[in-house]
């Protein structure tokens, strides 16, 4: 399998387990397509047309030929020059690596992340909150997130991948919609009773269980074990935390949990305020949850050997 293989391949894949599903995707392009359209001539030259392939702004490949057939994948949470580095020292030492691909992104990627954060507002809207209300909530929050990370340094990362000559790639989203399709059909199936029943249920994933003896597991950060769930709401995709307004919104939709990654300490107020209940599944460990089924559903086309780095493990599930 080609580099480009493997990235096209994870695109399908996050597309498959998006939470607005095919036709949610399918639309977002169409609209893409329309803005474009509408542009001047100019501004034509500098638009990222792979957004009319792959929807997620926070995805990239980074540097390298993309023809280059792939055996063994560096897979890390974060790639930094550090890990660039390491990749660089196995390879003196003899260990084979064709690709080194991080989860969080880098370069241009992590740039564009805020393009990403939209879909939060169809994913609210399937929970019950009118769109309008959605996508004005989230204009503000896009707008925070793309002034916080505009100043940021990006290519760091990638240079060293580049000078280095170590093919470089990013796979965020894609894999953030596996864990949240995974875990919300999980709560929906089981629909714990109680906030313990909730962690019961995440404790009992394997990476969640290796987080806990890392002392990093699930914790519930608003409520306590016998406080009852009602309808549980798995918030962990589109690029980073949304808006802390919409937690209203979703309690007022009927939400009674909110199980996340992370959520800020302006998230937890807003819970606490609107007596919406939160449990924190964890922040790494989710994302290994999210690359590892994606990496199953990649490695049954190829069997590439992957090495993992910088927070991630692997667990292969049958």
């Amino acid at each position: 399998m080609k580099i480009k293989d493997i990235y096209d391949m994870a695109i399908a894949e996050g597309k498959k387990k998006d939470p607005r599903g095919i036709k949610g995707v399918s639309g977002e392009i169409n609209r893409l397509k329309s803005d474009y359209n509408e542009l001047s001539s100019e501004e034509k030259k500098s638009f990222d047309s792979e957004r009319f392939f792959n929807p997620y702004a926070d995805t990239r490949l980074l540097f390298g030929d993309t023809s280059k057939e792939v055996k063994v994948v560096m897979l890390g949470i974060d790639v930094d020059v550090g890990e660039v580095l390491l990749a660089d020292k196995l390879k003196e030492k003899g260990q084979r690596i064709d690709l080194l691909m991080s989860h969080h992104p880098s370069g241009k990627a992590l740039a564009n992340l805020h393009n990403v954060m939209m879909m939060q507002s169809d994913i609210t809207n399937i929970m019950g909150v009118p769109i309008n209300v959605a996508e004005a909530l989230m204009e503000k929050r896009i707008k925070q997130v793309e002034r916080r990370v505009h100043p940021s340094n990006h290519m760091r990362a990638v240079d060293a991948a580049r000078l280095l000559e170590i093919p470089f790639m990013c796979v965020h989203t894609p894999a953030d919609n596996h864990v949240v399709w995974y875990l919300q059909n999980l709560f929906d199936k089981k629909k714990p009773e109680t906030l313990k029943g909730v962690l019961s249920i995440l404790k009992n994933i394997p990476e969640y269980r290796q987080a806990e003896q890392n002392n990093a597991g699930p914790k519930i950060y608003v409520g306590n074990p016998k406080k009852r769930a009602g309808r549980v709401f798995v918030d962990m995709t589109g690029g980073t935390e949304g808006s802390r307004e919409i937690i209203e919104k979703l309690q007022q939709a009927g939400v009674g949990t909110l199980v996340g990654m992370h959520f800020s300490e302006d998230h937890v107020k807003e819970a606490e305020k609107h007596n919406i209940n939160m449990v924190v599944a964890g922040h790494i460990s989710s994302d290994n949850i999210g690359l590892n089924l994606l990496l199953d559903s990649l490695q049954k086309k190829s069997k590439f050997q992957v090495i993992a780095c910088s927070g991630f493990f692997r667990h292969e599930r049958k």
